[in-house]
């Protein structure tokens, strides 16, 4: 018995691999079809405009290129998201599709993010007394500063590197901090 295909994942492998000669404005379904061997009615089927394929290929690039490492701690979350900064320098092209992907208003019905989920945990053991509203909060605004849009900000916008980033990341999470004395955040 053969075995299914993953269609939206072959297309999307296949963006990936465009990506590398060339920008994303630069792809056309055609293109994709033809590295797919897929018809190109296929590819308005599983993607119906372009924005449908750039969130479905930031999402898979950012899970694919850019995992965030397991962290419990704050200090792991920071090593964590310093690592990421470092991977997004040394594929930027990769990094800046993350980024405008996530930019974009949602085109689907995705899950709420794992990493909210995950941060929104870190918090529950570093701040049990910290009321869920506030933990929903700070879970937010460091998911926004681990993001690839604000890596692509500081890049495009200050010309940071990775270690340049990462302190503005420190700072600003430190500042959402100051405002709940159980948690320290150790810079």
């Amino acid at each position: 018995m053969e075995e299914p295909v993953d269609t939206p994942g072959a297309i999307l492998t296949s963006a990936v691999a465009l990506l590398r000669e060339r920008t994303f404005e630069d792809i056309t379904y055609l293109d994709l079809a033809e590295a797919t061997a897929v018809s190109e009615r296929t590819i308005y089927r599983r993607f119906p405009t372009r924005s449908h394929l750039l969130e479905a290929l930031a999402r898979w690039i950012e899970a694919e290129r850019f995992p965030l490492a397991e962290f419990g701690t704050p200090e792991q979350f920071r090593d964590a998201v310093r690592d990421r900064f470092r991977r997004y320098c040394a594929e930027p092209a990769y990094a800046f599709v993350a980024a405008r992907g996530a930019a974009l208003s949602p085109t689907t019905e995705a899950s709420a993010s794992p990493l909210t989920a995950t941060i929104v945990r870190m918090l529950d053991e570093a701040a049990p007394t910290l009321n869920r509203r506030d933990k929903q909060r700070i879970a937010a605004a460091a998911r926004y500063f681990a993001s690839p849009i604000f890596w692509a900000r500081m890049r495009a916008g200050f010309d940071m590197n990775a270690d340049e980033t990462f302190d503005a990341f420190d700072r600003a999470l430190s500042q959402v901090l100051a405002t709940t004395p159980e948690l320290s955040w150790a810079t």
